[in-house]
């Protein structure tokens, strides 16, 4: 039973540190590259609106296929662009003007089209499909100020914690193996 309970321990310290690292891991990558997470060639961004439900839920995480050539979109085809005040938006095209030189968007749940056409110059590039439901409001929190701190914070209490629980485990049975001690010494 208690080398049960020790596996069981070490397994979901594990876990809990692993997840921490890769918390801090995205945060770190986050903020250091302007909140741009790169990821085998996809950037990871976060959805905060419904426009795109239900395909797109609001606070998912989404994988967004970066670089080439800004013009070769087509009808159908879902993209990341910047829009006034620096702002992304992820929708779908809905018509191709100027030989990709411009395209009208409009987000699934949307009753009409975006106000303005999107020049392929604002263009980040294509969603690729992937999503993670509800990752995105942990990313979010992560990547702010707030979060931030207690993801450097949190894994400190954490390992002194473990460290207590450690030396309270170890100090336990030094003090039993004293009383054997002395109780065979007698």
């Amino acid at each position: 039973m208690k080398m049960t309970l020790k596996t069981l321990s070490n397994i979901l310290y594990t876990i809990v540190i692993a997840v921490l690292l890769c918390a801090l891991l995205v945060v770190g990558l986050s903020k250091a590259s302007g909140n741009e997470v790169n990821v085998f060639g996809y950037q990871i961004k976060s959805v905060l609106s419904g426009s795109m439900e239900p395909g797109i839920q609001t606070g998912s995480v989404i994988a967004v296929k970066t670089g080439g050539d800004m013009q070769r979109f087509s009808e159908g085809d879902v993209i990341t662009y910047r829009a006034e005040d620096n702002i992304l938006i992820t929708h779908r095209i809905i018509e191709v003007e100027n030989n990709g030189q411009q395209y009208i968007t409009q987000g699934d749940a949307n009753n009409g089209p975006d106000v303005s056409p999107v020049l392929s110059e604002n263009v980040v590039g294509q969603y690729a499909g992937f999503t993670i439901p509800y990752v995105g409001y942990v990313f979010q929190f992560a990547t702010s100020p707030e979060g931030a701190a207690l993801l450097m914070i949190l894994p400190g209490f954490l390992l002194l914690g473990y460290a207590f629980i450690t030396i309270r485990r170890t100090l336990k049975q030094v003090k039993h193996l004293l009383q054997e001690k002395t109780m065979d010494a007698k």
